[in-house]
């Protein structure tokens, strides 16, 4: 019986061995696995540099002169002298209004004038031998002065059956057609003249923007042309650059109570007649170089929820800091720091989400992906 009772605790203790081998064994299998290696990452070393700075402001071109076409007698409309979109010259006639009843007016005020000289002249003599009376001779005098008035007033009314253009420029479309009825001095014009060359380029700015200029200006900081006056650029609708720098004019003498803004004008060339009242252009004002600014790829400047913008950079050991920045503007793809990065520091673009502060990472050198190809022997042959 004990031996029976020995054999199977025996057994029993040869199972626990295994099993506590089999528990080791499976323990040496489930060790951790070895740490990753560092993330790699691609860095954009920021050096210091010459930049030049402008302000773009957004603005409309206007005409140098702008002339309303109105007649100044009333009649029928004979003729319109002009070819729509035309360029026509001050004193070009531009319409003509029928004549007829305002040449008989000049006529008969022609005749009433003879009468009323000849009048006078025959009571001339006989005023001053007492013939006649004083007053008969004054009125004479009166009565002939009052036809060379009339004689004028109807003259200048036959001129003015000529509509002529009161400035020199382009002439837009007509607005009455021949038979047209029209009267002196009506509120609708006729048709528009507006002088292209130069243009007015208009924006409108905060108070802000003004006083900023206006101490760049005084501290010398903008560029300015041998006149003395601010140089300005302009960039068209579809994104080219206009071909003639052109000066910065004035400013509005008073600010938009609801708006706070003023008007800035600037005068450009345009001899091509490009510049069309009314065009979207965008106006650069160039200020000036900043000495030893430093510039960061927009790619690798990111905003906390704040607005406050921010970049992950590589420390001398490899490892990650998280910069707060100040900025003052965008210049191409790139913002221009003013606070939180310094020359020689790497700025991370690429592997942003493998990064993290206080961790290593290996950095290499931004390349970007688009390279231009290598020329070959046989491109050359070709």
């Amino acid at each position: 019986m004990l031996s029976v009772i020995g054999a199977r605790l025996g057994a029993g203790v040869a199972r626990l061995a295994v099993l506590g081998v089999v528990l080791l064994t499976g323990c040496e299998h489930k060790a951790p696995p070895p740490a990753p290696p560092p993330p790699k990452v691609s860095v954009v070393t920021v050096q210091a540099q010459a930049v030049p700075i402008t302000t773009e402001l957004p603005g409309r071109v206007a005409g140098y002169r702008y002339a309303d076409v109105r007649p100044q007698v009333n009649g029928i409309i004979l003729k319109r002298l002009f070819v729509e979109g035309s360029d026509v010259k001050a004193g070009q006639q531009l319409y003509q209004i029928d004549p007829a009843p305002y040449q008989a007016s000049y006529d008969s005020a022609v005749a009433a004038d003879a009468s009323a000289r000849a009048l006078w002249e025959r009571y001339k003599p006989l005023a001053e031998a007492n013939a006649v009376s004083k007053q008969d001779y004054d009125n004479a005098v009166a009565s002939h002065l009052q036809a060379q008035a009339a004689v004028q007033t109807a003259r200048i009314n036959l001129i003015y059956t000529r509509v002529l253009s009161p400035i020199t420029g382009r002439i837009g479309r007509s607005l009455i057609t021949e038979g047209a009825l029209v009267t002196a001095n009506q509120a609708d014009a006729i048709a528009t003249v507006q002088q292209l060359d130069p243009a007015y380029v208009d924006v409108t700015q905060p108070i802000t923007t003004l006083l900023r200029l206006k101490r760049e200006a005084a501290a010398g900081l903008l560029q300015q042309n041998e006149a003395g006056k601010t140089q300005v650029k302009i960039r068209l609708e579809d994104g080219s650059d206009y071909a003639h720098p052109g000066t910065l004019e004035f400013s509005e003498v008073t600010v938009d109570e609801g708006t706070g803004s003023v008007t800035l004008r600037a005068l450009m060339p345009n001899p091509e007649r490009l510049l069309l009242p009314g065009m979207f252009v965008r106006e650069a004002i160039q200020e000036g170089v900043r000495q030893n600014a430093v510039l960061a790829p927009q790619q690798g400047i990111s905003h906390d929820q704040k607005g406050q913008p921010n970049a992950l950079v590589v420390g001398p050991n490899n490892t990650v800091e998280l910069r707060t920045l100040e900025t003052d503007r965008a210049i191409g793809d790139q913002w221009l720091v003013t606070s939180g990065l310094k020359p020689g520091d790497r700025v991370i673009v690429e592997g942003i989400q493998l990064a993290k502060p206080g961790a290593p990472v290996v950095p290499e050198e931004y390349r970007p992906t688009t390279q231009p190809r290598t020329a070959t022997a046989q491109d050359a042959a070709q």
